[in-house]
């Protein structure tokens, strides 16, 4: 049962407008993809089913970190579950998942070291992963408190650098501030977010950049990504994506001066 893929697109979608429904799509195809490979093939359902466990089993994790669980996080966590349009079926595993993420007991270190396990060579999921913590717990919260300690432990240990956590959480609040105004952007992109969505650091050489910059709009060329399975009803979100990945070089080169 390929539903993975759904819980992708639905999550990245809920809080990033058109541009946030392109990247989800993007990525839940990729996760259905690495699932599906030969070195996978195997063990489809164990793969599928420890993902969607962790991801709400460490969102009750960080909901409860302070020691108490919110009115407003668990309305976000149902939000992100009645956004993704799941049955009955699957709702009552992401809540089972997530009580056992917020129990005392719960073995956090663990799952998160059988996540990068599994995801070996798949960075990718793992920023996902890390996306969907940072979008629930900004829902929840806004990250107050020590949500946003431990959601930036977790990503240090999934491989991410601090600007690139930091990042995240400044383009998600853009973006949901984007949904809120019910527009697709709410002003220029800075240099930081740029750098973000390119996913280079600023110590990059121009050369560095301009390859970043093609690999990406290779990547997420519309006809390429219908190819790979994305519906072509979908093509103007992956446009969306490319417009914004060409102008975050645009800022960049810019700022850089590159011809």
């Amino acid at each position: 049962m390929r539903w993975i893929g759904k819980v992708v697109g639905g999550l990245i979608g809920l809080a990033g407008g058109p541009v946030g429904a392109a990247l989800g799509v993007f990525i839940g195809h990729s996760l259905d993809t690495a699932a599906e490979s030969p070195a996978n093939k195997a063990s489809i359902g164990d793969f599928q089913s420890f993902f969607f466990d962790a991801v709400f089993a460490v969102m009750g994790f960080i909901a409860k970190s302070d020691g108490r669980i919110s009115e407003s996080e668990i309305s976000a966590a149902r939000t992100i579950m009645q956004g993704l349009h799941f049955d009955a079926e699957h709702v009552s595993r992401a809540i089972r998942a997530f009580t056992r993420g917020k129990q005392g007991d719960y073995p956090v270190d663990a799952e998160i070291a059988r996540l990068i396990q599994v995801c070996a060579g798949r960075p990718d999921l793992l920023g996902f992963f890390l996306e969907i913590q940072m979008r629930a717990a900004l829902a929840g919260d806004g990250l107050e408190g020590g949500r946003r300690r431990v959601i930036a432990e977790i990503g240090r240990r999934l491989g991410f650098a601090d600007p690139q956590i930091s990042g995240l959480e400044a383009l998600l609040r853009q973006q949901a501030c984007a949904g809120a105004a019910g527009s697709a952007r709410t002003g220029a992109m800075d240099l930081q977010q740029a750098y973000s969505v390119l996913g280079i650091s600023q110590s990059a050489t121009d050369a560095d950049v301009k390859k970043a910059y093609r690999r990406l709009m290779s990547e997420n060329h519309p006809d390429k990504l219908v190819a790979r399975g994305l519906p072509e009803s979908m093509q103007d979100l992956a446009k969306e994506k490319t417009q914004r990945i060409r102008e975050a070089y645009e800022v960049i080169a810019e700022d850089r001066r590159i011809r």
